[in-house]
């Protein structure tokens, strides 16, 4: 893995440490499980998990990773 790829890894891991006290308020959490490109798997755990609301939490996942980034890029919620 190179320099790029750690920094990348880097941003993404802090991305979704911002989002992770807002989830866990509301019982649920968000874990990094992969990078292939510019597709970023997640796991969606506790309350979050079957929630309704679970395709807002990964579409804002996915907004805030874009505006950090600076590149177009996909989240894709994992089991």
């Amino acid at each position: 893995m190179d320099g790029d790829s750690l920094e990348k890894i880097a941003l993404i891991e802090k991305a979704i440490e911002d989002i992770r006290p807002f989830l866990k308020r509301d019982g649920g959490d968000c874990e990094l499980v992969d990078v292939e490109g510019n597709t970023i798997y997640v796991k969606l755990t506790g309350a979050c998990v079957g929630c309704h609301m679970a395709s807002v939490t990964i579409a804002g996942v996915q907004e805030r990773l874009v505006a950090m980034l600076r590149v177009p890029l996909r989240v894709v919620p994992v089991g």
